[in-house]
């Protein structure tokens, strides 16, 4: 919820110096300009800025500072009470549920019970708590530059300073680059030319003009300096491969959404947050490879929609969870998932009968399960789940017949135990097995032990018990008492 010091240096270096939300209210006054002193346990992040920036040390630059970004310390406040960002499928499925209720009373089917008002405003806070986030999160690179802005009028001191060396060649760097892509285009229209290669070229932006090159099959833009790729790219209509990796995009156009034939898309090492929804209209995909981004979801409907995907590499990301509708994706036989913030694995994952490769390594503390439905994956040849806090595998382990290379290192594994681990993948698919037959033995044994029960007293004890179960369930997904369980979206699904 803090900036990042890497992305917003100046403004994450101001905001650690003001009070902080949880300050106890018997603390001393805090002073802007005399801060105190900082934990020397937990080192600053941005401790040689000041030497870099050395007016950072100018009480009266850090004030206005402070002034400045007001808003966003108010914000960062308030969204430090009221907790996390909510997850983007439950947010969707909030939206969706209220527009059920609206739609449902203005048909005039009923009116709005008490029930479903509170449902509405339950949901309705989720959806505001989320796009707080979001506009936090946006606020924080337009407070960024507000700071370098002041910092730089602090260092003029208000006077006109000599253009620095090396300026110049970046005007010829610009004018080189705007006649080479003139010429380009040119010869594309000239020759009627179906791929384009301009990687490496440190192009800054990218011409309308392309969207009028139709014929064109494949385009590779890698290892530029982009920062957005123009709506009019939609005109592509070809197109069928898009390298737009190694550039400096924080986000795709909606328009991406009409390359209905596109095979392929790269865009790994940008700074993509999220998709647009329209990437799932691109059902033609094959091949999906967004590493090394800053993603937090993946669009809710991805799954329904990219049947045809049959790989999707999207590590090194900030995935919390993964859509429930993944299992959709029939085609898929490569997944990896690794070095995210995985929270656990939708039960739908075992839905994916062809895929062949899991990589669910490094997601560290945040996975600590996977779901009984992992042994569906009968086609599963890889798996690594490596750098986890696993403790257990699923009973149904022992189904994956096929596996031949498991990964499970780093992980707090009971069981199976380490001794059979050790042995290797095909030890632990025998041992899970028999676990399997003998949970469902032990099972069995249960249930003719209450069918031996007295019929009424045995029907109505576990009828009560189920009732009981259920209700609490309902009761905590819709916000009641103090159950925090999230609902689980399979579940849903299958209801």
């Amino acid at each position: 919820m803090d900036p990042n010091p890497n992305k917003f240096p100046i403004l994450s270096y101001v905001m650690s110096r003001l009070p902080n939300v949880t300050r106890s209210s018997h603390s001393p006054e805090f002073d802007i300009e005399q801060p105190p002193p900082s934990d020397q346990s937990s080192p600053d992040p941005v401790f040689e800025l000041t030497e870099r920036m050395p007016y950072l040390n100018d009480p009266q630059l850090i004030a206005s500072m402070r002034a400045a970004v007001d808003d966003v310390s108010r914000t960062r406040s308030v969204l430090k009470t009221l907790g996390d960002c909510p997850d983007h499928e439950f947010v969707d499925i909030a939206r969706s549920r209220i527009k059920e209720i609206e739609e449902s009373a203005m048909n005039g089917n009923h009116d709005v019970t008490v029930e479903e008002e509170r449902e509405r405003q339950s949901y309705a806070a989720v959806i505001r708590l989320y796009e707080m986030h979001e506009s936090y999160e946006k606020s924080l690179s337009e407070a960024e530059k507000r700071l370098e802005k002041l910092y730089e009028a602090a260092r003029k001191g208000g006077k006109a300073v000599a253009v620095e060396d090396g300026s110049g060649s970046e005007v010829m760097v610009e004018d080189r680059v705007k006649d080479e892509l003139a010429a380009v285009l040119q010869d594309a229209f000239a020759k009627n030319v179906d791929r384009i290669d301009l990687s490496q070229r440190r192009l800054p932006s990218l011409p309308e003009a392309f969207g009028k090159l139709s014929m064109l099959v494949s385009l590779n833009l890698s290892s530029n300096q982009l920062e957005a790729i123009p709506d009019s790219i939609a005109g592509l209509e070809n197109l069928e491969e898009l390298y737009l990796s190694s550039n400096l995009m924080e986000s795709l156009p909606d328009s991406i959404g009409l390359l209905l034939k596109l095979k392929i898309l790269d865009v790994s090492s940008n700074k993509l947050t999220s998709f647009p929804d329209s990437i799932c209209h691109c059902r033609s995909l094959v091949e999906l490879d967004a590493s090394f981004n800053k993603l937090t979801y993946l669009p809710t409907n991805i799954g329904f929609e990219l049947v045809n995907l049959k790989k999707l590499s999207v590590p090194l990301n900030k995935l919390r969870s993964l859509p429930t509708s993944i299992g959709e994706m029939k085609s898929l036989q490569f997944l990896d998932a690794h070095f995210n913030e995985l929270r656990g694995l939708p039960p739908s994952i075992g839905r994916l009968s062809n895929l062949e490769i899991l990589n669910l390594s490094g997601n560290f503390s945040d996975l600590t399960s996977l779901p009984y439905t992992i042994g569906d994956l009968t086609n599963l040849k890889e798996l690594d789940i490596s750098n986890n806090q696993i403790h257990e595998l699923p009973a149904t382990f022992g189904r994956l017949d096929n596996l031949e290379k498991l990964n499970v290192e780093e992980n707090p594994l009971v069981m199976p135990p380490k001794e059979v681990v050790n042995e290797g993948v095909e030890a632990v698919k025998v041992f899970m097995a028999k676990r399997w037959i003998d949970l469902l033995l032990e099972e069995e044994a249960k249930s003719q032990r209450v069918e031996n029960e007295p019929t009424e007293g045995g029907w109505l004890t576990r009828s009560t018990s189920w009732l009981s179960s259920v209700a609490g369930s309902v009761g905590g997904y819709l916000g009641g008492g103090g159950n925090t369980t999230a609902p689980d979206p399979y579940l849903n699904q299958q209801l």
